[in-house]
């Protein structure tokens, strides 16, 4: 899953993006609107985390924009506006959810969670072969046996699975596992795609991550 906050305050915008990457999800960040509309229009996001009072374009002219597009991707607005003539200007700009500031950190993972699933994004469960994962609780098992994977491993194989039969590559795991962009070294995946191979194959799951050489990596039952 991968999320874009546009928020200005540094120390809000980093203290979510940790947060949220302790949660699995694989986070970008813009400061300004202009950015953050950029990156919201030429990238696959999940989810899209707006405060509405951010430098060179509002939150309310992002969430325009990005509806203007076509986009459906969830907007939830993180904001000190708190009136009801705020929340319904927000929700008729195209806002899926609103959440004022100061906020607790859970009750906006809640809300994150519900947004996904009511978007079909989070089902509660994916599968392949006997190996299934919830990601909900970020579990995993193999049959009633349940596997311990770091949270980047959890979050390599989530993508993988639901992208089960088709193929990955390398690029595309980089930006929505890693939260990062570059062309040249993506080694990183291989590493871990060795890690989680082991561990697979050691609770009985067979080769389910296979190599597409020169491309990057597919899915299919053992």
């Amino acid at each position: 899953m991968r999320l874009l906050i546009i928020e200005d305050e540094p120390g809000i915008a980093r203290f979510l993006k940790d947060g949220l990457e302790e949660e699995y999800f694989a986070v970008d960040l813009a400061h300004d609107g202009k950015t953050g509309l950029d990156m919201a229009m030429t990238n696959e996001y999940d989810l899209l985390i707006i405060d509405w009072m951010i430098p060179a374009l509002s939150g309310i002219e992002v969430c325009r924009q990005v509806r203007k597009g076509g986009s459906t991707v969830p907007i939830l607005f993180l904001t000190a506006k708190d009136t009801l003539e705020d929340v319904v200007f927000g929700l008729d700009a195209g806002a899926n959810d609103y959440i004022k500031k100061p906020f607790e950190f859970e009750e906006l993972l809640a809300r994150i969670r519900v947004q996904l699933r009511t978007t079909n994004r989070v089902e509660e469960s994916l599968s392949v072969g006997s190996l299934s994962i919830n990601p909900v609780t970020h579990q995993v098992f193999s049959g009633s046996t349940e596997l311990t994977l770091t949270p980047k491993e959890f979050a390599l194989l989530e993508y993988l699975i639901r992208n089960k039969d088709r193929v990955c590559t390398r690029s595309r795991i980089i930006e929505h596992v890693w939260d990062i962009h570059f062309d040249s070294d993506t080694s990183v995946i291989d590493v871990y795609i060795t890690f989680l191979r082991r561990k697979l194959e050691s609770a009985g799951c067979g080769n389910i991550i296979q190599t597409i050489r020169g491309v990057g990596y597919i899915v299919r039952e053992s």
